[in-house]
């Protein structure tokens, strides 16, 4: 594995904000997913609305807007950036109890959505978790990983599995 060189650390090693003021803007673009796992007939209660706290899965898309739009006041050396366009979308599994959260997020700008992509996801399977925990204490949040990012320098990602 070649070496790679972190650009949050400066050269006594320690943690910054990277400078972007030179990089021109372009066009970004990331997708990111995550899996809920609740026990299926807690699933039921979301898919009928019959959760006391309310609509769980239109919570958990406007957290997760919420969410991607403020992640530079939450990780600390993210940059604030123009956020253009989020997208989150629920896929249901009965069967497996099991939810799964897809982001899209797009700006144009100096540095990429990747951040806002996973904080979208996290947020929203949160979410659910908030929403549904007085009904099921088995939920689990799992697999919250990038799928996709396009440009910027380090060029475009496809997670291939």
């Amino acid at each position: 594995m070649s070496e790679v060189s972190l650009s949050h650390l400066d050269e006594k090693g320690q943690a910054r904000m990277v400078d972007v003021t030179v990089k021109e803007d372009t066009f970004r673009e990331a997708e990111a997913e995550g899996k809920v796992c609740l026990v299926p007939s807690t699933l039921k209660l979301i898919e009928t609305g019959g959760v006391p706290k309310g609509d769980v899965l239109a919570v958990a898309r406007i957290a997760g807007i919420m969410a991607a739009k403020k992640t530079h006041e939450l990780i600390p050396l993210c940059h604030p950036l123009p956020i253009t366009s989020v997208e989150i979308d629920f896929t249901t599994d009965a069967e497996h109890g099991e939810i799964t959260i897809r982001t899209k997020v797009k700006t144009v700008g100096k540095t990429g959505v990747e951040m806002e992509a996973l904080q979208a996801v996290s947020t929203a399977a949160l979410t659910i978790y908030d929403m549904c925990k007085a009904v099921d204490k088995l939920i689990e949040i799992k697999n919250i990983r990038l799928l996709k990012k396009r440009g910027g320098k380090s060029g475009d990602f496809i997670r291939n599995q």
